[in-house]
């Protein structure tokens, strides 16, 4: 079922019917009952090496190895090699993962994942770090992180004797300072002072190019990550070839725009290279191989949803009669959300069943697919885990339809295993003909439906997501650059905004003391009189009797919000929420703009923002008041925004 129709036989006929081919059926396998967990919390991907998983792909390996120095392919005429093997899983887990491993380990060619997370390879996260310390040199994280990594190879000792007790305040002073002291901090100095110098001069491709090739960073990356690291290094360069095509090509704007362009990579691992393939059944559609392992058989598919919800018909109530009598009852598709099982009704339980059913039969099919990879040899072999252990293999199971199956096979051998199980083997020699199937009776002529030939009707477009902080005019421009006091102006608003984020966190006892600790970091640069003035200010917001309940400790931080009005969906955060029995105070920050005296005089920008947050609580809760303020970190003064003034822009968003 899912792989024909219902009540129809299946008939498969392989066009090599007269060649050599081999089928093997290996025993799964079993927990060790001797293994015992470590007496403390485990990472939820930590697998030990007595782990039926690792076990299994170590043995695979362990065979691919034997086969490639040993064995001939009888079909080919040939000793086996790397690339006719091709491992098919059902879904990329911690079993994915120990095989790619385990081949390595074994020092068998492997073509790696057949997709990847660019912005997640390690030598591009290298790369990422060495471009933002050319933009930042005072980051002494991101510096540290740069010099332990590939590219400078420093070890543990080399960056404590920098960063303990260093005179200078920057790690990258400290560097410069103590590179004659060894050379290999001399060369590291000397390559990152070109670095800095040519990052606000070359295009970014231009940038890690120069670096990676005559700078001999990608030989680094190499001797230290592997071969494997060629293709994410070769992906970023493209990267940034590809912004550069678009954008001004600078450093910063690449750094910025590349995770969130750097999606995942599909590799193409049919390319007649000379190493195994470890793929998943989806990305094996449309290719083959002489050799096939099928290793993890004994799982059946998960219902990630089955405590979800569930979508189905229901019967509507006849409407009301018309001209040539009542309607017939009409069925529309509704959602159900049981919770649980328990609280199943006979209509969510059969939609439960339905659901199940679909994705047995796509289990299924998934089975035919990967069974109709192999050219000449297929392996099926699977690991339990301790729930299924004593029982075998699950009924249903991929192992267990091939079990079934492989029944039917005559004759077959029992064959010894090198790890000391015992399997089952069925093979044919060339010129030994196979027993054609049955002839496929004609099928019947059924009329095309009528929409094979019509056009498909346009389908919904979802309406986006409005995000209140980002609405769809324009915000109020920023200061002139020539502007008196901009940055500092700028860095004050920062500083009074991270305040009012954290203070309120603290006893009232304990913020004056806080606020002067971290005013005066000396990475502020604050003269004494200002550390007094700007926590003098924050204090007296935080004081103020009108707005104090918005900054105690029971009100919300960054508070996500979405909902639906009128037909606009709306998706924000809000900087602080207070809820209570009496009523609903959100209050939003502004800085790095002179604010306006009055609420009248606010740009509409922020008061539609205001107002879609207002409208959403209303929403949800619509039997308590929704006062509204923002305030301004720039002054800083708190303006409560009138009820009336809100009402009349969020009437533009309920009325379009």
């Amino acid at each position: 079922p899912g792989v024909v129709e219902d009540g129809r036989p299946l008939h498969h006929r392989a066009r090599r019917d007269d060649e050599a081919g081999r089928i093997e059926l290996w025993p799964p396998f079993k927990p060790d009952p001797k293994a015992q967990s470590e007496p403390w919390d485990t990472p939820l991907d930590y697998v030990g090496q007595k782990d039926p998983r690792v076990r299994l792909a170590e043995t695979i390996a362990a065979q691919i190895r034997h086969w490639i120095d040993h064995e001939d392919l009888s079909g080919l005429g040939r000793r086996i090699r790397p690339g006719d093997v091709m491992i098919l899983v059902r879904r990329r887990n911690v079993f994915f993962e120990a095989m790619v491993q385990a081949l390595k380990n074994a020092d068998v060619p492997v073509a790696g994942a057949d997709r990847m997370m660019l912005a997640e390879q390690v030598a591009v996260l290298d790369l990422l770090a060495l471009g933002a310390f050319c933009l930042l040199p005072e980051d002494d994280l991101t510096l540290a992180a740069v010099l332990k990594g590939p590219l400078f190879n420093f070890s543990e000792d080399d960056l404590f004797a920098l960063c303990w007790r260093r005179q200078e305040a920057r790690l990258w002073h400290e560097l410069q300072r103590r590179a004659a002291e060894q050379p290999h901090w001399q060369a590291a100095c000397d390559e990152l002072r070109q670095l800095l110098n040519r990052a606000d001069m070359v295009p970014p491709f231009a940038f890690y190019g120069g670096m990676l090739a005559a700078g001999g960073g990608r030989r680094r990356l190499i001797a230290r990550l592997g071969s494997q690291a060629n293709e994410p290094i070769d992906e970023f360069l493209n990267a940034a070839l590809s912004y550069e095509r678009d954008a001004a090509p600078n450093l910063q704007g690449f750094l910025a725009w590349f995770p969130r362009h750097a999606g995942e990579i599909k590799r193409d691992l049919d390319q007649g290279r000379d190493e195994v393939r470890v793929l998943t059944v989806h990305g094996a559609k449309g290719l083959e191989a002489p050799v096939v392992i099928l290793p993890d058989c004994c799982d059946l598919p998960q219902d990630r949803d089955g405590e979800g919800l569930l979508w189905g018909e229901a019967p509507q109530p006849p409407r009301r009669p018309v001209m040539g009598g009542p309607r017939a009852a009409q069925a529309v598709p509704q959602l159900y959300w049981p919770m649980r099982k328990d609280n199943d009704t006979p209509l969510t339980a059969a939609l439960r069943n339905a659901r199940r059913a679909e994705q047995m039969a796509e289990y299924r099919r998934l089975l035919y697919v990967a069974l109709t990879r192999a050219r000449d040899r297929l392996y099926v072999c699977g690991y339990l885990n301790g729930k299924t252990a004593g029982n075998g293999p699950p009924a249903g199971s991929w192992y267990d339809l091939v079990s079934a199956g492989f029944a039917s096979l005559q004759p077959q051998q029992i064959i010894a295993l090198p790890w000391g199980d015992e399997g089952l083997r069925y093979e044919t020699f060339p010129g030994q003909r196979v027993a054609a199937a049955a002839p496929e009776a004609e099928a019947e002529r059924i009329a095309p439906p009528v929409w094979l030939h019509s056009p498909p009707p346009p389908e919904p477009a979802p309406p986006r997501p409005l995000s209140p902080s980002r609405p769809s005019k324009a915000e109020p421009p920023p200061l002139s650059p020539t502007a008196p006091d901009r940055l500092a102006g700028l860095a004050r608003g920062k500083l009074i905004h991270r305040l009012l984020q954290t203070l309120p966190d603290l006893p009232l006892e304990q913020r004056p003391e806080a606020a002067a600790r971290y005013l005066a970091h000396p990475m502020h640069g604050l003269t004494t009189a200002a550390q007094t003035g700007i926590a003098a200010e924050v204090l007296a917001v935080l004081s103020d009797p009108a707005f104090a309940p918005v900054f105690a400790p029971d009100a919300q931080v960054e508070a996500p919000l979405a909902g639906r009005l009128g037909k606009r969906l709306v998706a924000g955060q809000i900087d602080r929420l207070l809820v209570t029995e009496a009523a609903i105070l959100v209050v939003d920050f502004k800085t790095n703009r002179p604010p306006p005296l009055h609420a009248e005089d606010v740009d509409p920008a922020y008061l539609d923002q205001m107002a879609l947050y207002r409208g959403l609580l209303q929403t949800i809760f619509p039997d308590r008041p929704v006062q509204a303020a923002l305030l301004w970190t720039y002054a800083p003064r708190l303006m409560p925004l009138p009820a009336a003034l809100l009402d009349r822009h969020l009437a533009n968003f309920t009325a379009t």
